[in-house]
């Protein structure tokens, strides 16, 4: 994969000067092993302080802090990242979790935690009944149980992009047939913990540059996409949205046990009710300029 620059720009205007309260950004990528992060601004206006921390997932979060009244809040982020990550990954799986069901370490069963545990509530196992039914048998192969559930979404599932705020239960998913990739990767979550895997949601940018890849109609967009642990692999990427396996096009920003722990900017204001008057996000994920990378 190329070196790529993110650029994600996002405009609050209001009607009159508003205060601003801290808000707290989450736009900063992950490194890690097959994402190198060689630079990354953060420009605000009205000018703010930022002060950095980490969450307890190990997130890197900034809050930004505000001494002045605006009609505008201006929160520009760039990034240029090294992104190695393979289009078509082999995973070495432990021979204990090769066939499904297995059971996890006492160490990865509590290291996991919450993390096993269904977020949404399923009183008639309606959900469950459904993921059991990926099960070709028993024992079944661990890795084509975890593609065919994240197969099956988008295949049942119709993709459509909703701008307003908020994601789907997975019920309601299911039963509307349609949902964006955050309802996408939250059905695939709970569906695989009630089968006993441990998972985690993962936001980001979707690197498109042909265009030809479902969540973005450009050459890049924010996206939400999934990781499940499985022993001697680690943590398996999957995007049910673009029924893939690994993180090839994928820019992780945050790995997070619900969706809502993802959101890229957060905030309030102090002003009239009728003070608010858009919200505009714009990101472009493009190729950048190898000499110029190497120079930062």
């Amino acid at each position: 994969m190329p070196m790529l620059n993110i650029h994600h720009l996002t405009t609050y205007s209001f009607r009159k000067n508003v205060s601003l309260s801290p808000h707290r950004l989450m736009l900063r990528p992950r490194e890690g092993r097959e994402l190198r992060l060689l630079r990354h601004e953060i420009s605000i206006s009205p000018e703010a302080e930022l002060t950095w921390s980490n969450d307890v997932f190990g997130n890197a979060i900034a809050s930004a802090t505000f001494q002045t009244p605006s009609d505008s809040l201006v929160v520009d982020s760039m990034a240029t990242v090294d992104l190695t990550a393979s289009a078509w990954p082999v995973f070495d799986i432990a021979a204990s979790a090769i066939n499904y069901p297995f059971l996890y370490s006492d160490n990865d069963w509590t290291d996991l935690g919450a993390l096993t545990v269904q977020q949404y509530e399923d009183v008639e196992q309606r959900l469950a009944t459904w993921a059991r039914g990926f099960v070709a048998g028993r024992p079944t192969d661990t890795l084509s149980l975890l593609k065919d559930i994240s197969l099956g979404i988008a295949s049942s599932i119709a993709y459509q992009s909703r701008e307003e705020e908020g994601t789907q239960s997975p019920l309601t998913t299911l039963d509307r047939g349609w949902g964006s990739c955050r309802d996408f990767v939250v059905l695939f979550v709970e569906a695989v913990r009630s089968l006993g895997f441990g998972a985690r949601i993962v936001s980001g940018y979707l690197f498109n540059p042909d265009s030809s890849l479902t969540g973005s109609m450009d050459s890049g967009s924010t996206h939400a996409w999934a990781e499940v642990f499985v022993p001697g692999a680690g943590w398996i990427t999957f995007d049910p949205t673009n029924r893939s396996v690994g993180g090839a096009n994928l820019i992780p920003v945050a790995v997070t046990r619900g969706i809502a722990q993802a959101v890229p900017i957060s905030g309030s204001f102090v002003g009239g009710t009728d003070a608010f008057l858009s919200m505009n996000v714009a990101v472009e994920v493009k190729v950048a300029d190898r000499a110029a990378a190497a120079r930062l």
